[in-house]
């Protein structure tokens, strides 16, 4: 790769596996001062290979999602606590669907002691979560397995999906722009994400705040295609102002709401 250094180069593996990177992790790996990584970041920034972050940068990829694993680990406590107050938005007795994504199988563990449900996915680890519930159906669909993330994918997926209308559907995203644009990587993905939510009569979107850092290729949809907007911050005002305007329901996610509701339950 041309016009950056030995140790940028190493930079930029290191966050294609993580996802993100710390200015103090790598100060320590390469045995140099924080400063000198945060020109390495800069500069890696400024050529738009990365982005910058709190206390370090992730990575900045348009066309390529992170890995699986990296996904998962990246904004994990986040995800865990809009997952609670998703599942806590749905209620008994109800049919859903629920998509690929890292943040929708935290809505899933956060469903496991909901009754009566119906779960229709694409997403094998939302199916291997909750098929050990007594109290909650699931039905797989089927297509192609995508290998890299556990997700069905493909024609027979999206025609499958298309024979169901349900009451709720859980769907995340890779990114989300300031114009409201929902975005992923993979278009046969992005297919089933609309064929779910034309099928569901309310649409929740999950997704973290590092969503609007990020960028992706294929548009899912618009932000007045859902109802409801869960997220762990404030968004950018442009995207609150478009929330506001569409009557999207916008709902953020407190930790320590969740943790005090938890302790309750306990007693």
């Amino acid at each position: 790769m041309q016009g950056i250094s030995p140790r940028q180069q190493q930079i930029l593996v290191l966050a294609r596996q993580a996802g993100s990177v710390t200015v103090d992790d790598l100060a320590l790996r390469f045995d140099v001062t924080p400063q000198t990584i945060r020109k390495d970041l800069n500069e890696l920034c400024d050529a738009r290979l990365l982005a910058r972050t709190h206390g370090g940068a992730m990575l900045s990829s348009g066309v390529e999602n992170l890995t699986y694993e990296a996904r998962r680990h990246m904004a994990a406590e986040e995800k865990v606590v809009i997952g609670r107050h998703a599942a806590s938005l749905i209620p008994d007795n109800c049919s859903l669907f629920m998509n690929i994504g890292t943040t929708t199988e935290e809505v899933a563990r956060a469903l496991v002691h909901h009754e009566g449900l119906l779960v229709i996915t694409n997403n094998i680890h939302v199916a291997t979560i909750l098929m050990q519930r007594p109290k909650i159906e699931v039905i797989l669909a089927g297509g192609v397995l995508r290998k890299s993330d556990g997700g069905i994918v493909g024609e027979a997926a999206v025609d499958f999906i298309s024979q169901f209308k349900v009451d709720h559907a859980v769907i995340g995203a890779s990114a989300i722009d300031e114009d409201g644009a929902m975005l992923d990587f993979d278009y046969r993905e992005v297919r089933a994400a609309k064929a779910i939510m034309h099928n569901a009569r309310n649409v929740m979107l999950v997704a973290d705040a590092m969503k609007f850092t990020r960028t992706a290729p294929v548009r899912i949809g618009h932000l007045p295609d859902i109802d409801i907007f869960v997220t762990d911050r404030a968004p950018p005002e442009p995207v609150v102002a478009l929330c506001r305007d569409s009557g999207v329901r916008l709902e953020i996610a407190n930790a320590a709401a969740h943790e005090d509701a938890s302790m309750e339950a306990a007693e």
